[in-house]
């Protein structure tokens, strides 16, 4: 087994093939996040029964494939199953079997089913017969483990783990995969050869997210720049089409969230639910509403609330930082070099969003940094809705504890100065914040830097200094 990471979810796996009950979990997370990975190298391969959906195809492809994975083990049936039922019926007779392979550590008949949103055809009877399968026959045996794994997150959310139906709280086990953070980033770089500092890793992070698939192709013998020209700017990159693809392989009628996506994207600190809604090139009422919740439940964005609003205005931010990089420099057609735009005026305030972005995608790490990471928090966002100009604050942590950080998040190549003139700024977003939220908390501005504050005689304002080291937590 060669895993980098993923120890929380290593130990559920642990845990489902140690079990004294029949066990159902649910993989599932955003497209090239390494499920399939984690699932085969953690199991060294080695199953009862695997198989995989083929995408785009109809359901008497999908039962021919599938019947190609029966006699890969051991079923000596020729022709295609007439439904899933009969499939289903085939892949329980071959469970049957005195020699069927087990897992060596728990003794467990191990059956993974990837990709099964593309097995679950329209007007198939896909999800009937999964239904039948557990309910009807795995479910009676303590020995039996089975995965299921799918990339289109909104239909194994909504059709397997919120079933309200046959599958209804079905599920034993759930692992939600989300990308690796820095500290991963930097653990699979070094494993393929890559000399890498904290800066090289953030560089990375701020454009491929930590996204293992992405992680993987770049070369060590390449700088940043050069690998993100090769692999995103380059006519037959691995990536150049990276964008496109993800949504057309996940959603049907995917126009729909790229349109969605654009638009969340065009705004630095995101979108309220209702300026979407007055956009309209977007779509209305419960499609938008599906939309959006089908794009959070991928991982594309996160859904918060403006601290001082109640009621249902949500707030939608783009949290991949890959997609948020695609939107701003390949769909725009402006750049076609990273090497040329590096020594452009607006490759610096690209780093800034960027690595605001990354402190986003880092709030646990931020958390431990602080001591408070046994300390229940919720997270918001901030907008002044009296002040001129206009006060907006990222990341406030509002603490159990009774007190609020209020986080500041500055990329710099060297020590961040506040200079006077930040001084007074961050002075008055704590005065605005205090007068219109009327919190009866302690506020303490808290500084979020890439390489630590510059100690001169306006510093003192910030009472917490976190640097990039400590996002490596």
């Amino acid at each position: 087994m060669n895993l980098i990471g993923r120890k929380a979810e290593q130990e559920i796996l642990q845990d489902c093939l140690l079990s004294k009950k029949p066990e159902f979990l649910l993989v599932y997370g955003r497209r090239r996040i390494g499920k399939t990975y984690l699932i085969k190298e953690f199991f060294n391969n080695e199953f009862s029964f695997y198989a995989k959906g083929v995408p785009g195809e109809k359901t008497r492809d999908q039962l021919k494939a599938f019947n190609e994975y029966l006699k890969q083990y051991g079923s000596k049936e020729n022709k295609i199953p007439k439904d899933w039922m009969e499939a289903f019926y085939r892949l329980r007779q071959l469970l049957e079997q005195r020699d069927v392979r087990r897992n060596a550590l728990g003794n467990k008949r191990v059956i993974f089913l990837d990709e099964v949103p593309w097995m679950a055809t329209a007007k198939s009877d896909f999800k009937t017969a999964l239904d039948l399968f557990w309910n009807g026959w795995a479910s009676s045996f303590s020995d039996i483990l089975l995965i299921i794994c799918g990339s289109a997150a909104s239909w194994v959310i909504d059709n397997i783990l919120l079933d309200s139906g046959g599958m209804y709280n079905r599920i034993t086990q759930s692992i939600h995969l989300m990308p690796f953070s820095l500290q991963e980033c930097r653990s699979l770089l070094m494993s393929g050869g890559h000399k890498v500092s904290d800066k090289i890793v953030m560089e990375y992070y701020m454009i491929f997210g930590g996204v293992p698939y992405y992680i993987n192709m770049l070369n060590p013998r390449l700088s940043v720049a050069q690998n993100t020209d090769r692999l995103v700017f380059n006519e037959n990159g691995s990536l150049r089409y990276e964008y496109d693809s993800l949504f057309r392989s996940l959603f049907r009628n995917s126009e729909k969230y790229t349109a969605v996506i654009r638009e969340i994207g065009s705004k630095k600190n995101g979108v309220l639910r209702g300026e979407l809604l007055n956009n309209k090139h977007l779509p209305d009422g419960e499609t938008l509403t599906r939309v959006l919740r089908e794009l959070e439940q991928c991982g594309f964005i996160r859904k918060y609330t403006d601290y001082t609003t109640t009621g249902r205005g949500f707030i939608y931010q783009i949290t991949d930082s890959f997609l948020l990089f695609a939107l701003k420099f390949l769909s725009s057609g402006k750049t076609n070099s990273w090497i040329n735009y590096m020594k452009s005026p607006s490759y610096n305030s690209w780093k800034g969003n960027a690595f605001e972005l990354l402190c986003l995608n880092h709030i646990p790490q931020i958390k431990k940094a602080l001591g408070i990471s046994g300390i229940s928090t919720m997270e918001y966002s901030w907008r002044s809705k009296k002040s001129s100009p206009g006060v907006q604050i990222d990341l406030l942590i509002d603490r159990k504890d009774d007190i609020i950080n209020l986080c500041e998040m500055k990329y710099s190549d060297n020590e961040f100065v506040i200079n006077s003139a930040y001084e007074k700024e961050l002075r008055e977003k704590e005065e605005v914040f205090l007068l219109e939220s009327k919190t009866r908390k302690a506020v303490h501005i808290t500084m979020v830097t890439s390489n630590g504050l510059k100690h001169n005689s306006h510093w003192q304002i910030v009472m917490h200094e976190i640097t990039a080291a400590d996002l490596f937590m």
